[in-house]
């Protein structure tokens, strides 16, 4: 029987409940729920409503009611993976990491599923520059969840003996 990723389910429900509460406070009691809508915050940031019918990027729009569904479906398989692969992983960070895209993935698989797009809203810009999309919590947690998962995957090395040393 395999253990209970504690951590990953914890960074995951974190996750999905705060880019909830984030897009509920920007479209509700904020009133940034209008394309054009926009509230500084800071000189750098603005909260801007940003109805996403596609995926990062703006890759892979949704224009039609099929393509939508399709859209849903295949970021829910990939959630499914992630779930799996969350729960079949032993270290604790990276089951931590993989709650972060886990809960990010729902949140915006949510919002496709109850509104049609996904609401963005987080406009980091320095002058007229841009160095990202309009983008949401969840977008931030997918994207920091997967960058653990590589700096880990790349720069931190397995510390087992290999065959060789073994046998040598």
């Amino acid at each position: 029987m395999s253990r209970i990723p504690r951590l990953g389910l914890l960074a995951l429900v974190l996750v999905f409940a705060a880019d909830q509460l984030v897009k509920w406070l920007v479209t509700g009691p904020l009133d940034i729920a209008m394309l054009g809508d926009v509230k500084t915050l800071l000189p750098v940031f603005d909260l801007r409503f940003i109805p996403n019918i596609g995926v990062s990027l703006g890759l892979l729009n949704a224009t039609s009611t099929t393509a939508h569904w399709m859209l849903v479906a295949l970021t829910g398989v990939i959630a499914i993976g992630v779930l799996v692969w969350m729960w079949r992983e032993r270290a604790r960070v990276d089951q931590a990491a993989l709650g972060c895209v886990a809960g990010g993935a729902l949140g915006n698989i949510l919002d496709r599923v109850r509104l049609g797009y996904v609401t963005d809203y987080a406009d980091l810009h320095f002058g007229e520059w841009r160095p990202f999309l309009v983008f949401n919590l969840a977008d931030a947690a997918i994207t920091v969840g997967v960058l653990v998962l590589l700096v880990r995957a790349l720069l931190m090395r397995d510390k087992r003996p290999t065959a060789e040393k073994v046998n040598a």
